[in-house]
């Protein structure tokens, strides 16, 4: 299938329609939701009438940004036993001005593949093959296998999807070493973890853009966990940050290209207050590195709210490879409000480091933590520092109210993603792919991928980030009694 393009106009809410095959031809209008404070655009669309989903939604996006191409995937057509009907993608050549979208082919049945559903999509890119990758999982039955899709010509066109893992495999993501004075340059490598051996963590690595990937690789004392989001740092070392089936955040590295990988050191014990309304939530960690290497993570925890009462956003960076600081809290609000916060994207620009490094961090929250699931209220936000999160700038919502039943139901709640992702070009502004819902018609949901027009400025501000403060009680994952089958997981 042919992608389809929009043009954004300068300070127009208008797109105009460039190139669509029949099943995707429509003319999409720029807007914002109720009590918004930006303009959003919409980017893609779910195309899919197949009966198993719940269509025209669009979940769970990831974002990578290199040179003035944006990249992003997402699941379109959400299956609430899991998975979603296809892959879709966005892409942006000119730093974010103008969006051309398309779908995944040989996944799925819908684009021609044998799998039912597909879900839990990364993008990664190869500087030195100038590969783009969009990570993804496979489900037929109890398989789930990890697949890559390439694309060599800035992610306008994909390929059928290469095996890069068979078996029952969960949250996997990709990244690749673009240092190309890295002794590593040009490795990538892909995370992920087997369902079916209690979520024991697995790393593959590529060295040539993805075509095909090594050995499955254990890290030290086989560690178990999810959402493990890795990068690589300037002296092609890999870091990955995850969560570990012990309530907590935990990382390890590889210093030799991916050969082995080391045992886990303790980033930060995790305090997590289960977000009301039945929404599909949970603490997994969102990564950065900066230039000179920091690597910044960001979840959801309520240490610094009394009795735990609802979820700030936390920042922990690491002082070492292996050693990190206790966590920050990012001051969206005060520690007296009742807002809920949950599900961080973080973005860090690449080309800025230590007490100048430029950060973009948007996520969801409630503005009433005990809400049910008739009254929550769901919105997204945004906040920025220029001087490595010392300080903040004041936050501004990108969309919402959303009402929770404007959202596809799931084994495990109302979902629009277990992550989100944001992505700066160096010393541009910030691009967050929202998944932004709004009033059904009738049966129909009406939940689809936005971006905010000419991006998010990150400016920094005065206020302070809550001084680091131990976590006073841990909490596990949200994983919960899954049949064989495994779908639930996704």
């Amino acid at each position: 299938m042919r992608p389809v393009q929009f043009v954004i106009r300068a300070r127009s809410a208008r797109i105009v329609t460039l190139a669509a095959p029949a099943a995707c031809a429509l003319v999409l209008l720029a807007g914002t939701t109720a009590s918004a404070n930006v303009t959003v655009t919409q980017v893609s669309h779910d195309i899919y009438t197949d009966a198993q989903a719940q269509h025209n939604t669009e979940v769970e996006p990831d974002t990578f940004v290199f040179g003035n191409t944006i990249v992003s995937a997402f699941q379109v057509g959400r299956v609430s036993g899991g998975g979603a009907s296809n892959i879709g993608w966005a892409t942006s050549t000119d730093g974010g001005a103008t969006w051309t979208h398309g779908y995944l082919p040989g996944i799925t049945t819908n684009g021609g593949g044998t799998f039912g559903q597909a879900s839990d999509p990364s993008v990664a890119f190869d500087a030195r093959h100038n590969v783009w990758m969009i990570s993804s999982l496979g489900l037929r039955g109890s398989t789930v296998d990890v697949l890559v899709s390439r694309s060599t010509n800035g992610g306008l066109t994909w390929s059928n999807p290469v095996i890069a893992a068979t078996g029952a495999n969960d949250k996997n993501w990709t990244v690749c070493d673009d240092t190309s004075t890295s002794p590593h340059f040009g490795n990538c490598y892909t995370e992920y973890d087997i369902t079916s051996a209690g979520d024991s963590i697995r790393m593959r690595t590529s060295t040539n853009g993805g075509a095909s990937w090594g050995a499955a690789l254990a890290p030290g004392g086989s560690p178990a966990g999810l959402g493990g989001q890795p990068v690589v740092l300037p002296n092609g070392h890999v870091v990955v940050p995850y969560e570990s089936l012990a309530g907590s955040i935990r990382s390890f590295r590889s210093t030799n290209g991916g050969a082995s990988w080391n045992s886990t050191v303790l980033v930060s014990n995790i305090s997590h207050r289960t977000v009301r309304g039945s929404l599909r939530e949970g603490p997994l960690p969102s990564a950065e590195a900066d230039a000179a290497g920091t690597v910044y993570v960001t979840w959801a925890d309520c240490r610094f709210r009394s009795g735990c009462a609802s979820n700030d956003i936390v920042l922990s960076k690491s002082t070492s490879e292996t050693t990190w600081a206790a966590p920050t809290r990012v001051p969206i609000d005060p520690v007296t409000s009742t807002v809920d916060h949950f599900i961080p994207g973080i973005a860090v620009d690449r080309s800025t480091s230590g007490a100048t490094a430029r950060i973009g961090l948007t996520y969801y929250y409630y503005p009433t933590a005990s809400c049910t699931a008739s009254t929550c209220q769901l919105d997204a936000g945004f906040i920025s520092s220029v001087n490595g999160g010392s300080t903040w700038s004041a936050a501004t919502q990108l969309a919402g109210p959303m009402t929770l039943s404007w959202l596809p139901n799931t084994s495990q709640g109302r979902m629009f993603g277990d992550y989100i992702s944001t992505s700066i070009p160096a010393g541009g502004h910030a691009y967050p792919i929202l998944p932004i819902a709004n009033a059904p018609t009738g049966s129909t949901f009406n939940l689809a991928m936005y971006v905010p027009n000419g991006g998010l400025a990150v400016t920094g501000g005065t206020h302070a980030a809550t001084p680091a403060r131990r976590a006073v009680a841990t909490a596990p994952p949200v994983r919960p009694t899954v049949p064989p089958i495994l779908l639930t997981a996704h």
